[in-house]
C-alpha cells in the first residue's frame, strides 16, 4: 500500500493526508508554523515540498488522479503563499484562508492545471493557488 512506502509517506505528509474530514485543510494547516520563518525560508520550504512531491508522485501511479490523501501539494502551495504573505499573524491567516478558497474553488489557472491529470497538475494547481493567495495577501499588506 502506498501509505506504507517512502513515497506514500511523503505524499501524505507522514499520514496527515489520512486525517478526516478535509485532508487538504489538514495538510495546509500542518505547514502554518512555517509562518514563523522569514519569507525566504518559506520559499525554500515550498521548493523542498515541490521537489519531494514530484519525487513521490513519480513513484505512485495511483496518485496521478490527486486522491485526497495526497497533501504534499497543499504543503507546497501553502508554503509558497506564506513566502509572499506579510510577516504577521493576520498575513498567515489571510494566506491560509485564500489558499484554501482557491484550492477548493479552482479559479482560472488553478482549475486548468488541476484538469491536467498528471503530476504537474497535482502539484501545479496548488502552487498556482499559493501564488494567487500569497500575492493577494502581499497586496493587502501594502495598503
Amino acid at each position: 500500500m502506498a501509505a506504507l512506502s517512502a513515497a506514500g509517506a511523503v505524499a501524505s505528509l507522514g499520514g496527515i493526508g489520512r486525517l478526516r474530514p478535509a485532508p487538504g485543510t489538514w495538510g495546509s494547516a500542518a505547514v502554518l508554523p512555517l509562518a514563523l520563518l522569514p519569507g525566504w525560508g518559506c520559499a525554500v520550504a515550498a521548493l523542498g515540498f515541490t521537489l519531494a512531491g514530484f519525487w513521490a508522485l513519480a513513484r505512485l501511479p495511483e496518485a496521478a488522479d490527486d486522491p485526497p490523501w495526497v497533501v504534499v501539494d497543499e504543503a507546497a502551495g501553502m508554503a509558497l503563499a506564506l513566502a509572499l504573505a506579510p510577516a504577521a499573524w493576520w498575513g498567515a491567516l489571510m494566506a491560509f484562508a485564500l489558499f484554501r478558497l482557491f484550492d477548493v474553488r479552482k479559479p482560472g489557472p488553478v482549475g486548468w492545471l488541476d484538469r491536467r491529470g498528471d503530476a504537474l497538475g497535482v502539484m501545479g494547481d496548488d502552487l498556482a493557488a499559493g501564488l494567487l493567495a500569497g500575492g493577494i495577501a502581499w497586496l493587502m499588506g501594502m495598503v
